[in-house]
This record gives structure tokens, sequence and C-alpha cells, in this order.
């Protein structure tokens, strides 16, 4: 079998070793030590004997059925715009990128629970500014990034974000809708410039500080 070939065969050996870490045959202890023994293999052999106990992945019984769980290998996905958050969501990040944006998302009333788990990897999560959330993910060497604004008015969603993140990032903003990020830090700029100005000039004038601020 020439380099080419094997390095074909890798590939997919490695695409089925993630399909079954996806599917929860795998955790992910196990799927970084096969995924390395594929990279040193050097025969066929080798790299078959790694799959060789994995039952055939059975196929999805409802494909069109919004999924409750998103797992991201060696790879980048982004959930924007228009779509239905499950009232329960788990996220498996292993080496790659998740992006959920809610801003346009569908969410039940009441509380939904999305649980992390990032494994040398990044997360970021953006909430419009009608939705509470709680965040309460932990971090093993890792980051956890709370860019999260009070709603200004009585939430009737939340979003409970749970799970570990490990050698990785989890970041968490409030974007108003259509709000880029740099658009954000420049808004966030200006009013803490407006608080400022307002708390010298009710001490300046001895009036109340602004309610809010």
């Amino acid at each position: 079998m020439s380099e080419t070939q094997l390095a074909d065969h890798r590939e997919r050996v490695i695409d089925q070793l993630s399909a079954r870490f996806a599917g929860d045959d795998l955790e992910v202890d196990e799927l970084e030590r096969r995924i390395a023994l594929a990279h040193a293999a050097d025969t066929p052999t080798a790299l078959d004997a790694l799959v060789s106990d994995l039952a055939p992945a059975a196929a999805p019984a409802h494909a069109l059925v919004p999924a409750h769980r998103i797992r991201v290998v060696l790879g980048s996905t982004e959930r924007a715009g228009r779509w239905t958050v499950p009232s329960q969501l788990a996220t498996r990040v292993v080496w790659g990128n998740l992006r959920l944006d809610l801003r346009e998302a569908q969410l039940a009333l009441g509380v939904t629970t999305i649980d992390v788990h990032v494994t040398m990897g990044h997360v970021e999560i953006v909430v419009p500014p009608e939705i509470a959330v709680e965040l309460d993910a932990s971090p093993l060497l890792g980051n956890v990034e709370d860019r999260v604004e009070l709603a200004t008015t009585t939430p009737t969603r939340i979003v409970r974000i749970t799970g570990r993140v490990a050698l990785g990032n989890l970041e968490v903003w409030t974007l108003r809708h259509g709000e880029t990020e740099r658009d954000a830090r420049r808004r966030r700029r200006w009013e803490r410039r407006a608080r400022r100005r307002a708390m010298r000039a009710a001490y300046r004038y001895g009036l109340p500080a602004p309610r809010d601020w």
C-alpha cells in the first residue's frame, strides 16, 4: 500500500472513531488513545484493529428531529439564525470550535439547560439582552469568561449553562440583535463613560445617583 493510500485509510479510521465518540460509544480518553495509535500505525492491519471491536453505528431513527446533542471533534460548528433549541442540549467539543447564537433562536418559556464539556477546544454562546443567563461551568486548566449583561426586563426565558472546560475556553456574550462583537465593545465603552459622567454630575450637585447605575 502506498503512503497516499495508507493516509486515506488512516483518515477513514479516524472518521469512524470520531463518529463512535459522537454516538457515546467511546469516552474522551479512549478516543484520544486510539487517534494517537492511528497516527502512529504504519500498516492497514494496525489501523483496522483500532475499530475492529466497534459494532456498526446505527442509522438515526429521526433525522428531522432537532438534535439534543452537538458533538464537535477536530472541526468547527456554528448554529445561528432561526433554529429551535431543545430544553436540554448537551454539547461535547474535543479539539474543535462551537458557536451557538441564540439571538434569533426559538427557546421555550422557562429554563433551557446547555451542558458544555470542552476538551482542548473553544465554545462561544451568544444570548440577546432579554434572556437571562445562569453560568455554572467549572474550568479545569481552562477559561470561562462571563460577558453577560443583566436583562433590562423581567426575563421569561433563562439559559442555564453547566459543565466543565478542560484545557479550553468558554465565552458567554450578550449581544443585541444585529450587533457585532465590535459594536458591543464600542457600546459598552460609551455606556461606561456615560455612567461616570452621570455619577460625577450627581456628586457635584448633590443629586441621588441614577438608580440603575
